[in-house]
């Protein structure tokens, strides 16, 4: 049997798919790709590609917050971008919430992704003692 947790955010937006907002898996915690929805509306979020990523950091937060986990736990995100000239503006919020020593990325150019979002991060965590 396995040990695996899953972890369900009542803060997040919903799954759109047959997969967990996150699975912890002895101390680590793999968190599903999440894009820019609203939680309440499960629409994608209206406005400039810098509403998106903030929109995708707060889903991304809310996911933690349910492992009991924080953004200072990262330790490696992979962001997915329909246009990668975008990738300086991702930065700077990455900037605004994280702060040095910096979670390991890979940044990866996608054709499209769901729902015609923008942006996508999955990322993994270390769970707290």
């Amino acid at each position: 049997m396995s040990s695996n947790k899953h972890i369900h955010a009542a803060n997040a937006p919903d799954v759109i798919g047959p997969y967990s907002h996150a699975v912890r898996a002895g101390n680590l915690l793999f968190l599903a790709g999440q894009i820019a929805l609203n939680p309440t509306t499960m629409d994608l979020v209206d406005g400039k590609f810098r509403d998106e990523v903030k929109q995708v950091f707060k889903n991304v937060e809310a996911v933690l917050k349910a492992a009991n986990c924080s953004l200072r736990d990262v330790v490696k995100l992979t962001v997915y971008l329909t246009d990668l000239s975008n990738f300086e503006q991702v930065n700077a919020i990455m900037s605004e919430k994280f702060s040095s020593p910096f979670p390991a990325r890979a940044a990866v150019g996608v054709a499209t992704l769901p729902r015609g979002a923008s942006i996508e991060l999955d990322v993994i965590a270390t769970i707290p003692d």
